[in-house]
C-alpha cells in the first residue's frame, strides 16, 4: 500500500472484503471518527452536520462518542431519530432557509429548534407555533469556501439572514424564544478571516441585545487532502471563538455555550471508496485508466474539482513500486464527459503519476466519508453500492447494495 497515505485495514483483510462484496464499495473506519471526535472535545456541543454522511450506523456512532446533530430536511430529522436523538430535547436542530408544511408539523410535533434562514421562515413558524425555540442563521455579508459553490456568505449566497433588526422585531411580535446565533460562512480556515467572521458575530449580538444560550461556530473545518496539507490548528480556532463567545457573553451579561457544526472534519478521513480497474487505454499518447465507479458515487471531482489520494491495492500478491509511475487520467464507465475524477475547478483535465497497474486491480480513493455516499445518485440507472463499516475490527455491512429491481420498484 502507499506509504504516504495508508489504510487502517491490512491488505489481506480488504481483498476478503472485496471477495465478499464486490466492488465498488465504501468503506469506513470508526476509530478514525472517535479520533476526529475528540479532537473538538473543548467546545460545549458538537453538532455533527449530517448532511456530510448521514447513514444511521454513522449517526448512531456520533451519538455513542457524545456529539449532537444537525438536520436540514425532514429525512434528516428521521434519520437522526432513528439513530437514537431524542425529540423534546437540544439533540437535533433543524437549519434550513424555508419550511415546508409537512416538515414544520412535524417540527412542532417533536419540539425540535429551529435555524431560522430567512424572514419567511420566522413568519411562518411564528403563525402556527408560539414560543418556539429559535436560531438565527446570519449571513454577515462576506464568506470563504475552497469553491464558489461552496461559500455560504455574502451578497451571493442564499443562505442566512442579512437584515437582523427586521428578524428580530418578528420574534418579537410572533413571541418566539430566541435562543442561539449561528454563522457559518463556508468551507475552509483561514484564520484572520475566522477573526473577522467573529467580530461579525459579536456585532450583530449587539444589535439583537438579549440574552442567548448559544452561539455556533458553524463548520467548514478543513482536512488535509493532498499530503502536503496541514493540519488545522484546533486549539488556535477554538481560541479566537471562545474569545468571542466571552466578550458576547460579557456584553449581554449572560451565560453561553460555544457549539461547532463539523461536518467534514468528523468523517471525511475515515472514508475509503474501493474501485477496480476494467480498461486501461490509450487516447493520443494520453492514457486512460477506466474503474467501475463514476461520479454517481463520487461528484466532488466533478463538482468542485476536489482533489482526492489515490492508492493502489493489487489483485494478486505483487509489490507495487510507487517510484515508477506513469502519467494516466482516473476516469468512470458513465457515459458522460465528465466523469473524471482527474479534473480542476476549471473542468480541465489533468494527469496524476502513478505505479504501473494491471487490469483487475483495486483503485481506492481517500478521503471520501464526507459528501461521497451521501451525494451519490442512481445516474445512468446505476444502483446505490453497499457501505461497510469497520468497526472494534469487525466487519459490519452498514448498506447493502440495492438491487435494479428496488431502483425501478418507485415507478412501477
Amino acid at each position: 500500500m502507499n506509504i504516504l497515505k495508508k489504510i487502517p485495514v491490512k491488505k489481506k483483510k480488504l481483498l476478503s472484503l472485496i471477495k465478499k462484496y464486490k466492488t465498488p464499495l465504501w468503506l469506513y473506519h470508526a476509530k478514525t471518527i472517535k479520533k476526529q471526535i475528540f479532537k473538538l472535545k473543548k467546545f460545549n456541543i458538537i453538532r455533527f452536520a449530517q448532511k456530510a454522511c448521514s447513514n444511521i450506523h454513522i449517526l448512531k456512532l456520533m451519538k455513542k462518542y457524545g456529539t449532537k446533530v444537525d438536520a436540514v430536511s425532514l429525512g434528516e430529522i428521521e434519520r437522526a431519530i432513528k439513530a437514537g436523538f431524542k425529540k423534546n430535547s437540544n439533540d437535533i436542530i433543524y437549519t434550513s432557509d424555508i419550511i415546508d408544511n409537512e416538515t414544520l408539523r412535524k417540527v412542532i410535533e417533536y419540539n425540535i429548534p429551529i435555524n431560522i434562514g430567512s424572514i419567511d421562515m420566522i413568519k411562518k413558524i411564528g403563525k402556527k407555533s408560539k414560543n418556539h425555540k429559535i436560531w438565527i442563521r446570519i449571513n454577515p455579508g462576506f464568506g470563504h469556501g475552497h469553491n464558489k459553490k461552496t461559500n455560504t456568505g455574502g451578497k451571493n449566497s442564499k443562505h442566512g439572514i442579512w437584515n437582523t433588526k427586521l428578524a428580530l422585531d418578528l420574534i418579537k411580535k410572533y413571541k418566539l424564544n430566541l435562543i442561539g446565533l449561528h454563522m457559518h460562512i463556508g468551507s475552509g480556515v483561514d484564520y484572520r478571516h475566522l477573526k473577522k467572521v467573529c467580530n461579525a458575530m459579536i456585532q450583530e449580538a449587539e444589535k439583537i441585545n438579549c440574552k442567548l444560550s448559544y452561539i455556533s461556530a458553524g463548520g467548514g473545518l478543513t482536512i488535509p487532502y493532498k499530503t502536503s496539507d496541514k493540519e488545522i490548528n484546533i486549539n488556535n480556532y477554538y481560541e479566537i471563538w471562545e474569545n468571542a463567545r466571552k466578550r458576547i457573553s460579557k456584553k449581554l451579561n449572560c451565560k453561553m455555550k460555544l457549539e461547532i457544526e463539523p461536518g467534514r472534519f468528523l468523517v471525511a478521513e475515515s472514508g475509503f471508496l474501493i474501485s477496480k480497474i476494467e480498461s486501461i487505454k490509450e487516447v493520443d499518447k494520453r492514457k486512460f485508466i477506466l474503474v467501475n465507479v463514476g461520479f454517481n458515487e463520487l461528484i466532488r471531482p466533478t463538482l468542485y474539482g476536489s482533489y482526492h489520494y489515490i492508492s493502489i491495492l493489487p489483485k494478486d500478491n505483487r509489490k507495487i513500486n510507487y517510484l515508477d509511475t506513469f502519467e494516466a487520467i482516473i476516469g468512470g464507465p458513465l457515459c458522460e464527459s465528465g466523469d473524471i475524477f482527474t479534473q480542476k475547478k476549471d473542468n480541465s483535465i489533468y494527469t496524476i503519476k502513478i505505479p504501473k497497474v494491471k487490469y483487475g486491480d483495486y483503485i481506492i480513493f481517500h478521503d471520501v466519508g464526507a459528501y461521497g455516499s451521501s451525494m451519490s445518485s442512481n445516474y445512468n440507472s446505476r444502483p446505490l453500492i453497499p457501505e461497510i463499516l469497520i468497526k472494534n475490527k469487525k466487519i459490519i455491512q452498514i448498506r447493502r447494495r440495492q438491487t435494479i429491481e428496488e431502483m425501478l420498484s418507485l415507478e412501477i
